[in-house]
C-alpha cells in the first residue's frame, strides 16, 4: 500500500471513529436522560442530548488545544455533532417502524378479537 493511500485510509478511519464515538455517546445520553424509562421517541430529549454532545465536542476540542502534538478542530466538533444527530435520527426512525409495527398488531389482534 502506498503512503498516500495509507495516509487516507488512516484519515478515514479516524473521522469515522469521530462519528460513531459520539452517536454513541447520544445514545448513552438518550437513555440517560430518559431516567430508565423506554427509548421511546421524544423530540426534545433527543435535541437535548445533540446539544450536549455538541458541546461536549467544543470543550474537547478546546481541550485538544493544550496536548502536545493534537490540534482542535472545528470540523472535528462538527463531525462529532453530526453523529449525535445521526444517532438520533436512527433512534427516530427505528421508533417510527416499531410504533407502526405495534399500531399493525394492535390492529389484527382487534379484527380477531371481533370474529
Amino acid at each position: 500500500m502506498s503512503e498516500v493511500a495509507f495516509q487516507s485510509l488512516h484519515h478515514l478511519i479516524r473521522k469515522l471513529a469521530h462519528l460513531s464515538e459520539y452517536a454513541m455517546f447520544a445514545l448513552l445520553l438518550y437513555g440517560a436522560l430518559g431516567g430508565g424509562r423506554s427509548y421511546a421517541w421524544q423530540a426534545r430529549r433527543a435535541a437535548w442530548c445533540i446539544g450536549i454532545a455538541g458541546i461536549y465536542s467544543l470543550t474537547d476540542e478546546f481541550h485538544q488545544l493544550f496536548v502536545p502534538e493534537r490540534g482542535a478542530s472545528l470540523l472535528d466538533s462538527a463531525l462529532d455533532t453530526t453523529g449525535g444527530a445521526l444517532a438520533m435520527l436512527v433512534l427516530y426512525l427505528f421508533s417510527r417502524r416499531f410504533q407502526a409495527r405495534a399500531s399493525r398488531s394492535a390492529a389484527a389482534r382487534e379484527r380477531t378479537v371481533e370474529t
